[in-house]
């Protein structure tokens, strides 16, 4: 049964949640567009490569929470200055994870998936690398997952990686809504939210 969700239902379930979610979450969308153009030149999308399912790289949407002279392979716990990067309107999306709203389309195109490890950096190999002790890199990454509820950039990488192998393990329905639930909570709370590596 684990083998026919995590294989069949749970691709097909949430793309079709995701349709819905982007239809819905639409409007919202719109306006926070426009509030990133209007505070900062450049787009309003940002794109990264990340490593995907079995390594495999992707391209990653988000909306642009950062000026377009912001290094663009560093993660921002990594930066030494997010402040000076980190736009008005970004500070307020990320502390909701609204940037996030565009890996929709993601999940629709298949690259990722609602629950799962979240994507890593394509230079991220320190990560990459303790993933694969842990069988985290042979599923779809998610929009949120595990370790993000557990710690997100608290966590050092060889802990984060421990849960994203303990979720590729014990995938299920139950385990996703539980993990989803808890994104709500942690969300809401701004926990393990870290910008910065100071």
């Amino acid at each position: 049964m684990q083998k026919i969700y995590k294989n069949l239902i749970k691709p097909i379930l949430g793309t079709l949640i995701c349709l819905v979610g982007f239809i819905v979450l639409s409007p919202f969308m719109f306006i926070l567009i426009i509030a990133i153009s209007l505070e900062s030149p450049g787009g309003a999308f940002f794109t990264q490569k990340r490593v995907g399912k079995n390594k495999k790289h992707f391209t990653l949407y988000k909306f642009r929470t950062m000026r377009n002279d912001a290094p663009a392979n560093t993660p921002t716990h990594l930066l030494s200055d997010p402040d000076f990067y980190i736009t008005k309107s970004g500070r307020f999306m990320r502390r909701f994870s609204l940037d996030e709203f565009p890996q929709l389309i993601n999940v629709i195109k298949g690259d990722m998936a609602l629950v799962g490890p979240r994507p890593a950096l394509w230079n991220q190999y320190d990560l990459i690398a303790e993933r694969d002790k842990h069988g985290a890199n042979d599923i779809r990454p998610g929009i949120t997952g595990l370790a993000q509820v557990k710690g997100r950039d608290e966590l050092p990488i060889a802990k984060k990686a421990q849960y994203d192998g303990s979720y590729a393990k014990n995938v299920s329905i139950l385990f996703d809504i539980w993990v989803l639930f808890q994104t709500v909570v942690v969300v809401f709370k701004a926990r393990g939210v870290k910008e910065g590596n100071k």
